[in-house]
């Protein structure tokens, strides 16, 4: 089945969050809120993932479900990549995260690599839009999509940060272990292709 099991739970709990949100009957919120629950139950039990975790994440949910923004930061220097190191699982990631309500998508990026990294930057290009749910990453209970943004930094590199532990260079064959819900191998290549190619159309899915 692969993950088929997710994509079906993602669908109905997607269905009830917006019945929940749009619905006046009484009959029909306790009717999404089971379908809400139904959800809860098959990603806990494919997941193996506690029922009262499963639900936490949901109640932070509230609304039409949209797709949520990860952007990243590709910066090269000498032919090589800026990679981070995540306290969270030990692996190596662009620098990035979620896009804040309230900034735009180039302030969102700048304010990432400049907290991950200590380096100052500045939006050079946009490389790539991709659709999370049609890469390698590993599953997810919810639909992102990840803006890859070329960026130009200066200044100094910080030794650790709140999220990071280490910042380095990584040349295209020598790529450490990475983080692979936040990038994966064949995306980093895809961006090296950019080093050679400089107009070169974005990447979009």
């Amino acid at each position: 089945m692969n993950d088929q099991w997710l994509k079906w739970a993602k669908q109905i709990q997607s269905t009830a969050q917006a019945g929940l949100t749009f619905s006046k009957d009484p009959f029909d919120v306790e009717r999404y809120r089971q379908l809400l629950e139904l959800s809860a139950e098959i990603m806990a039990a494919y997941s193996h993932t506690s029922m009262d975790s499963i639900v936490h994440l949901f109640h932070n949910e509230k609304g039409y479900q949209k797709p949520k923004i990860d952007v990243r930061g590709v910066i090269f220097q000498e032919n090589k990549m800026l990679l981070v190191k995540e306290k969270a699982d030990d692996q190596w990631a662009l620098p990035g995260g979620f896009a804040d309500v309230g900034s735009s998508l180039t302030e969102n990026v700048v304010r990432e690599i400049e907290e991950e990294t200590g380096y100052k930057a500045k939006y050079k290009s946009i490389l790539a839009v991709l659709d999370y749910h049609k890469h390698s990453h590993p599953p997810q209970p919810f639909h992102y999509y990840k803006f890859f943004l070329e960026c130009d930094i200066s200044g100094v590199a910080a030794k650790e940060t709140l999220e990071t532990s280490e910042v380095q260079f990584f040349e295209r064959d020598h790529l450490p272990k990475l983080s692979e819900s936040r990038n994966t191998k064949s995306q980093l290549l895809l961006f090296y292709e950019y080093l050679n190619s400089p107009d070169k159309e974005p990447f979009v899915d």
